[in-house]
């Protein structure tokens, strides 16, 4: 790979980061994927959340974007159904103040939709996974769950209102947690998405070289979701999720199995994971809350056991 100094991030970062001049960069990324919700219209919204994240986790400012489609040309959907996933699209891009300026479409079986964003950030501003310090407090902004209780809608047996649910949390955009963790000078930031926390955390520790310890009991979760992992509803996302960690994730004894799971769940367009300084994360929590943010918990904190994640039942 060419080696650019204009390059600042890139592959293994949220997204790909270029210096145009000494107070202008550019940010760029791209995501798509197959539903997780029935509601056409839903599910554009929610492709278009979950693609602008990475920049909000770059502390970017989105600009434009590019429609990135899959779909059968030939059925059996109608064609109106895409239109209806480009509307969501649009509808969340406008939200966001972005302009969708064009794209492309591939003939496929299975629909498929998303972004490709461009952002600018200012070179001294840019959030990242590194920075995190033994001591700082790790606070979440949106709860976690939507792979298991997608993995219920996909097999007819979610909770009543799983469809809404999915829609209002996974298309909140992370804007208003992104402007928080602006305000607040946090350490080390990403967003949470397919790895799940576990995952998602361990980048953040690696590339910080500390440690952490996580506490169940302070984990927001979406309603449902502990009886749906019950019944076995989990995701094959989740278990990889969770083998990858090995023996980077200690569980404590008193932790369960089920928990476990739910703590590396696959995520879609999941919220920030943010470490503060700690003498901080009461105000950035009460700013989040006043925000509206989905939630604003604080769920464990960063330690000196490099690159390892403690599960622990509570504090």
């Amino acid at each position: 790979m060419p080696n650019d100094p204009r390059v600042l991030l890139g592959v293994g970062d949220d997204a790909g980061v270029y210096k145009i001049r000494d107070d202008l960069a550019l940010v760029q990324t791209v995501d798509f994927f197959t539903p997780i919700v029935d509601d056409p219209v839903g599910f554009g919204m929610v492709a278009a959340a979950n693609s602008l994240s990475d920049v909000y986790a770059m502390g970017a400012t989105p600009l434009t974007a590019l429609n990135i489609v899959c779909f059968p040309e030939k059925g059996p959907l109608d064609m109106g159904i895409l239109a209806k996933i480009l509307e969501g699209g649009y509808r969340k891009a406008g939200e966001a103040g972005v302009s969708i300026i064009g794209g492309h479409s591939v003939d496929d079986k299975e629909p498929k939709y998303g972004l490709a964003v461009t952002g600018t950030v200012h070179p001294d501003e840019i959030l990242s996974k590194k920075g995190a310090r033994p001591g700082d407090l790790l606070v979440l902004t949106k709860p976690l769950g939507t792979g298991v209780l997608a993995t219920a809608l996909k097999a007819d047996m979610e909770p009543e209102g799983t469809d809404q649910l999915l829609i209002d949390i996974c298309a909140f955009l992370n804007d208003k947690a992104a402007q928080a963790a602006r305000k607040f000078g946090v350490h080390a930031v990403t967003d949470v998405t397919g790895f799940g926390l576990i995952l998602h955390l361990l980048e953040i520790l690696e590339a910080s070289d500390v440690g952490a310890r996580l506490w169940f009991d302070q984990l927001p979760l979406l309603p449902g979701v502990d009886e749906c992992v019950d019944m076995g509803l989990v995701p094959a996302g989740t278990y990889a999720n969770r083998d990858h960690a090995g023996e980077r994730l200690i569980i404590d004894e008193a932790v369960t199995d089920e928990q476990v799971l739910l703590a590396n769940d696959a995520q879609t367009s999941g919220g920030l994971l943010l470490a503060v300084p700690p003498e901080k994360a009461e105000a950035l929590v009460a700013e989040l809350a006043e925000l509206g943010v989905p939630a604003n918990a604080v769920i464990g904190k960063v330690t000196d056991q490099k690159h390892t994640v403690r599960l622990q039942p509570g504090r």
